[in-house]
């Protein structure tokens, strides 16, 4: 199957976004919070390290599980089929969205990454207005929300993420976006790797470790922001605490915008690369 016009375009503009990930270059201000975060796990026991960050893997892996089993996951994936016979009639299982062109698929994708930046928007500006138990569920929930949209972002473009291979791809998908920016074009080397194994199939057989003590400047981040929003939340305007609900409304759907514009990039590469090799 030969490429479009319109394939070569968004080839050509995942090139050019592939490339503003190595042209990145941190700031003083960023060089200084890293060099503080490196000594402060450096001065952890190896062992101690190892265990925390096995269990944020564990929890990750079994946070995949649960939204795959949940019913509202398996709506979602009814309603991108759904979407998609209104374009192909002959689409009846994921694999079969490769029949859509990638116009198809991103206006379908487009769709549910627009309502998970929603999702995210309304979470950060309740917890503006909430309390302790309010700001302690944001980061559970920013990582259910963005989660959930990298897998239905692989869904749209035909990767199942119910297989084990393609699971294990959607999480480091997710990993790869949350880390920060002068990391991320790494992370994107990795995931390429990946797709060189000959397992890819099905199996996964690479690098199963998720998070490292970097991948842990997104949640500190996070826990700042919490602190900012505690500072303003007394600031009210007729009653309501604005400039909090602002600032955690932002930051979540900045969040979410990185989340899901890295993982449907990284799709449509998938896509073109499949679609070229057929």
């Amino acid at each position: 199957m030969t490429w479009s016009d319109r394939d070569e375009q968004i080839w050509q503009e995942v090139e050019e976004w592939r490339h503003t990930l190595y042209e990145y270059e941190a700031n003083d201000l960023e060089n200084t919070y890293v060099k503080w975060l490196d000594q402060a796990f450096q001065s952890l026991p190896e062992e101690v390290q190892e265990k925390f960050f096995e269990r944020i893997d564990g929890w990750l892996f079994h946070l995949h599980s649960l939204l795959q089993g949940s019913q509202i996951q398996n709506d979602a994936r009814e309603r991108i089929l759904t979407t998609a016979r209104a374009f192909h009639p002959d689409i009846n299982a994921v694999e079969d969205l490769h029949l859509l062109n990638i116009d198809q698929l991103h206006y379908i994708a487009e769709q549910h990454a627009g309502r998970h930046r929603l999702y995210s928007f309304i979470q950060g500006g309740a917890i503006g207005t909430g309390g302790i138990v309010a700001l302690g569920s944001d980061l559970p929930a920013m990582t259910l929300i963005n989660l959930r949209s990298v897998q239905l972002i692989a869904i749209t473009y035909g990767f199942d993420v119910q297989t084990p291979f393609e699971m294990m791809t959607s999480l480091k998908v997710f990993h790869a976006a949350s880390l920060p920016a002068r990391l991320q074009a790494e992370a994107w080397e990795e995931l390429m790797n990946d797709l060189d194994r000959k397992e890819l199939d099905y199996f996964y057989s690479g690098n199963d470790t998720l998070t490292n003590h970097s991948f842990m400047e997104g949640p500190l981040k996070h826990m700042m922001k919490a602190t900012v929003i505690t500072m303003f939340r007394k600031k009210k305007w007729s009653g309501i605490p604005l400039i909090s609900m602002g600032i955690g409304a932002g930051v979540n759907y900045r969040f979410t915008r990185t989340i899901t514009n890295y993982a449907e990039k990284f799709y449509q590469y998938r896509y073109l690369l499949k679609k070229k090799g057929e």
